[in-house]
């Protein structure tokens, strides 16, 4: 039966269509299941969560699946199961990560996320030191394959910020794509 509204679209949409028979996170893409990545981050005053949204559009743009999460979404290192790469980002208050990040890697420690793609970035008014400490932790505490550096931005309105974001995000969805 032809669908004259899917006319040039009927790949995507079968594509779709497949992933809802493969259950929920399972996006089939030329008969292999789409790489997936977690972007989850705490914010104070919603910078850092821009530049999770920037960082996510990055990965889409080079073909992977991106779902960004609060981490007031994730609960315990069962949330943190399914993905093939993970990005940690917390702005930097008073020369640290927030509580909610520290939280996050102790449950991130028992989901052995060794070998998976990794990346960390943050907002930070004057120092950083949030983001060096999270992309050091899973480096050497979870031993997972990181990407570059950690992504410093003081805001993403300055310096070509939200293309830094992207630029990240490409580099992550690239390397999650490759496995």
């Amino acid at each position: 039966m032809e669908m004259p509204y899917l006319r040039g679209r009927q790949e995507k949409f079968q594509t779709f269509s497949r992933a809802r028979l493969n259950g929920p996170g399972k996006v089939l893409t030329g008969g292999k299941e789409m790489a997936k990545v977690l972007i989850a981050y705490t914010s104070r005053a919603g910078e850092t969560k821009n530049i999770a949204e920037r960082i996510a559009e990055g990965v889409r743009f080079e073909g992977a699946e991106a779902e960004v999460k609060d981490l007031s979404q994730i609960k315990n290192e069962t949330d943190l199961q399914g993905y093939d790469g993970y990005v940690f980002g917390s702005p930097t208050y008073h020369g640290d990560m927030m509580q909610s990040m520290k939280t996050l890697l102790f449950m991130a420690e028992k989901a052995d996320l060794k070998g998976k793609v990794g990346g960390s970035f943050g907002a930070f008014g004057w120092s950083g030191e949030a983001l060096d400490r999270i992309y050091g932790t899973m480096k050497n505490i979870f031993n997972m394959e990181m990407i570059g550096d950690p992504l410093r931005l003081k805001t993403l309105s300055l310096g070509g910020g939200t293309q830094m974001a992207q630029g990240y995000g490409r580099q992550i969805g690239k390397k999650v794509s490759s496995l």
